[in-house]
C-alpha cells in the first residue's frame, strides 16, 4: 500500500510513542546505533513490520 506522507508520518510517530513507552521491537537493532524511537520506528515502517495501519471510511 502506498502512503501519503501524512499518513507516514501519523503511522510512524504513534509507533515511535509506542516505543517510547517500552514497546517491544519488531525488528532488530543493528549494534552500536543509536536506538532512537522515531529511528526505530522508521526502520520498522520500511521493512513493513509496524503493526499500524491506515483504514479509509
Amino acid at each position: 500500500m502506498v502512503y501519503s506522507k501524512f499518513e507516514k508520518a501519523r503511522i510512524v510517530g504513534a509507533r515511535a510513542f509506542q516505543l517510547a513507552l517500552n514497546a517491544e521491537l519488531l525488528v532488530k537493532v543493528p549494534e552500536g546505533t543509536f536506538a532512537d524511537p522515531v529511528h526505530v520506528s522508521y526502520i520498522e515502517f520500511s521493512k513493513g513490520k509496524t503493526p499500524l495501519k491506515v483504514v479509509n471510511k
